[in-house]
């Protein structure tokens, strides 16, 4: 028998401030078990949770891991404008004039996550197959 991804767990600064973030990201709560003050916040999202682990040292560099959303309900573009609303920021643009691409946001302390286009959007973009 595999293993099976339980959490992907991020370092913070603040566990419960950022797990709000990424809980009105995903929108999806936080453990009911979890409270402000916490070192250990628990956002439990479909599919994988993702576990804020308080920690005394700031982010100094690039991510060596990030998440990669896909809108479901909405186009890359409203998403990137939604989550910078909930406090993200522009990264790097890597959107293209004829709309493939994504674009590099981070998270209220630094975290780099980027935002994919939706799948209706994909295959508006899909060219048919030749026959």
């Amino acid at each position: 028998m595999s293993s099976l991804v339980r959490h992907v767990t991020i370092d913070c600064a603040d566990a419960y401030a950022l797990a709000g973030f990424w809980a009105k990201a995903l929108d999806s709560t936080i453990s009911d078990a979890d409270k402000p003050g916490d070192e250990e916040v628990l956002v439990e999202a479909p599919g994988v949770g993702l576990l804020f682990i308080q920690v005394p040292e700031a982010k100094s560099v690039k991510n060596r891991i990030h998440l990669d959303l896909k809108p479901l309900d909405r186009t890359r573009d409203e998403e990137v404008e939604r989550l910078i609303g909930l406090g993200a920021t522009l990264f790097e643009d890597h959107r293209n004039p004829d709309g493939s691409g994504w674009a590099t946001l981070a998270d209220p302390e630094g975290n780099e996550f980027c935002v994919e286009r939706s799948a209706a959007e994909r295959a508006a973009t899909a060219t048919a197959p030749a026959s």
